[in-house]
């Protein structure tokens, strides 16, 4: 049988302001990556999420991030590597507490936004966040998109990496995802999107923005939280891979 993680990004409100339904989402997704305060979240948002997360039995990734609240850390920051290991390593430390307080805790580490691109090429930060990730805790699995230099890093070190596919994402002929900023870039349509789905966990390829084949094959696929209608999108997904025989479970159990 084939198995798949669904992941989400949680937690991304911050005091009164609340992003997404991740009441909603809990029920849908196995594995939670939670906002540990630097893009978006703050210490009430993360003990709530921890505590329902670990209720539902739903992992808890540590979701790290530049430190940019106003540009929700989709803006890259030229922070010197030594910085951006500090304060990767907190994040993730602030974040387990949380989790240890609900009885759970931290079991993955997904970068955010601006950093997650970055780090895809950026040989210094993203060695800072390997190094990070490897001072915590090096049982920790990371998440990130295939090719990334990061998941090369960390390999090398000895972390454990599981390669992510996004649902509502456009991909280029090169599995690279293509730029928000780009008309297309996000995907709307929930049955299309639950179609790409079960094609890539089941090993059978999608169509990239060009028209072409591409085969990704995914431990964990991301549901974002923050598009419109993205419940409903998720709630498709997650029948339609149960009803292709998927099994759904996170990959960090």
């Amino acid at each position: 049988m084939n198995t798949v993680d669904l992941n989400a990004d949680l937690g991304e409100g911050y005091g009164r302001w609340a992003m997404g339904d991740d009441n909603a989402l809990l029920d849908v997704v196995t594995s939670a990556n939670v906002a540990c305060g630097f893009h978006a979240g703050d210490p009430s948002i993360m003990r709530a999420v921890c505590r329902r997360a670990a209720d539902r039995d739903v992992a808890i990734g540590a979701h790290v991030g530049y430190a940019d609240k106003a540009g929700f850390g989709r803006r890259f920051i030229d922070v010197e590597p030594a910085v951006l290991r500090d304060e990767v390593l907190y994040q993730i430390a602030a974040l387990d507490a949380f989790a240890r307080v609900a009885g759970s805790e931290v079991s993955y580490v997904k970068p955010h936004g601006a950093l997650y691109n970055t780090i895809g090429h950026h040989e210094e930060q993203a060695a800072a966040v390997v190094a990070a990730v490897a001072d915590y805790d090096r049982a920790l699995p990371v998440l990130g998109l295939p090719g990334a230099v990061w998941l090369k890093l960390a390999e090398e070190a000895g972390l454990k990496v599981v390669h992510e596919a996004f649902a509502d994402r456009a991909y280029t002929p090169e599995g690279t995802l293509v730029s928000r900023r780009l008309p297309g870039s996000v995907l709307h349509d929930e049955r299309e999107i639950a179609r790409r789905c079960v094609a890539m966990a089941t090993g059978a390829p999608i169509k990239d923005v060009e028209g072409g084949e591409l085969k990704l094959q995914p431990g964990s696929i991301c549901v974002h939280g923050d598009t419109p209608g993205a419940v409903q999108i998720a709630q498709r997904v997650r029948k339609s891979l149960t009803d292709a025989g998927v099994e759904l479970t996170p990959f960090a159990a």
